[in-house]
């Protein structure tokens, strides 16, 4: 079968977050999905097969961590999509069905795919003794971001922080079902993007994951409300970089980037 490594969230290789895509016919067992996805090695490895045509959602779709499966990963959807649509499996919008409910892709004219996500509740939070000193820094808030994500978005002090930042993994692990978003203002909107943000994940292998699509589902609510406007772009300040185009309508979140293949070739067992 071919297996793909997919940068997302960015319009050039060696940028934005990469994630493993294999399309299969049906889901092998999942001792086999996870010891791919550990092979692979990066933070999502995506396994999707087709679904009965008039059903509700086009084609399954699961995400595997080195470590575990996870509910919600935004880049290796928007990866997915990418090597569905530059591939000719699937033609315009996609619909998968997924542990967090059907989520839509649905490709631009411009390159870009854009993700229909369910918006991340957040429920304001007490600032976990501790996480100042595992993180390097006081935050000034914290929510929870509930079920689907399962971290802790906490605001520092400035742009400046966030890139700043050199937390201690294992005592950060305490504190969230998966892990930090630490997020601030940017500095300088006019270089296009309106927040920073860096996603800390030790609970499911991932020491910082470069591009949190799914994190933006909570990200985008916070800030349209600080900031007053729907519409925002965000970057991801890790290593590799890169943005996310936000919009939050209600109920859902919409994700826009663009993706690069990089490497295809053949898995063997």
């Amino acid at each position: 079968m071919r297996i793909r490594i997919v940068d997302a969230f960015t319009d050039r290789p060696f940028a934005g977050n990469p994630a493993g895509v294999l399309l299969l016919d049906a889901f092998p067992d999942d001792p086999w999905l996870q010891n791919v996805a550990l092979e692979v090695n990066h933070a999502e490895t995506a396994f999707a097969h087709p679904l009965p045509a008039g059903g509700e959602a086009d084609w399954a779709l699961r995400w595997f961590t080195p470590a575990t499966e996870v509910a919600m990963c935004g880049h290796a959807t928007l990866a997915t999509a990418h090597v569905l649509h530059t591939t000719g499996a699937h033609r315009g919008p996609v619909r998968f069905a997924t542990r967090s409910g059907v989520l839509v892709a649905t490709p631009g004219e411009d390159g870009s795919v854009t993700l229909d996500f369910p918006t991340a509740p957040l429920t304001a939070a007490d600032v976990p003794e501790g996480l100042a000193e595992a993180l390097g820094t006081r935050p000034l808030t914290a929510f929870d971001t509930g079920p689907n994500i399962g971290d802790l978005l906490v605001e520092v002090a400035d742009e400046r922080t966030v890139h700043a930042l050199r937390p201690d993994l294992k005592a950060l692990a305490a504190h969230s079902e998966r892990g930090i978003i630490a997020t601030a203002r940017a500095e300088n909107p006019a270089l296009g993007y309106d927040f920073v943000s860096r996603c800390f994940f030790p609970n499911v292998g991932i020491d910082e994951d470069p591009v949190t699509g799914s994190a933006h589902t909570a990200l985008a609510p916070y800030w349209s409300e600080r900031l007053g406007r729907s519409g925002l772009t965000g970057l991801q300040a890790s290593p590799r970089s890169g943005r996310v185009r936000t919009e939050v309508r209600g109920a859902r979140t919409l994700l826009s980037g663009r993706a690069v293949t990089v490497i295809e070739g053949d898995l063997l067992v």
